[in-house]
């Protein structure tokens, strides 16, 4: 097993958390965040890679055939539509705050101070 992958999933996310803490407008922090989101899919990737695996298909491999964790692909999916679902609401949040405060700059918004 290689550390490669990991090492890769960990600087995407430091990588993202870095544009986050120093972004100055809102739709860059929610692309940051799904940047970050998109390192659990490597991570995930790395956590159910098996070398010379097949697909968790058990209809047409002889039995004793070493297969993919089929729970790290469902998680991986379920990953994947969390992130696009928290990555919609986000957006929908900044343009609500563009209309109401006219203004995606997070440090001009006025009215969330206090």
């Amino acid at each position: 097993m290689s550390v490669l992958p990991y090492l890769v999933a960990g600087w995407i996310f430091l990588v993202s958390v870095y544009g986050l803490a120093t972004s100055r407008h809102l739709v860059h922090a929610v692309g940051c965040l799904a940047v970050a989101q998109s390192s659990t899919y490597v991570l995930l990737l790395a956590v159910g890679y098996r070398r010379g695996a097949t697909a968790p298909v058990f209809s047409d491999i002889p039995p004793g055939t070493t297969v993919v964790d089929p729970v790290v692909q469902a998680l991986a999916l379920t990953d994947v539509v969390v992130g696009a679902t928290v990555t919609a609401l986000l957006l929908a949040l900044v343009v609500q705050t563009r209309k109401r405060h006219g203004t995606v700059d997070p440090d001009e918004l006025s009215g969330l101070k206090g």
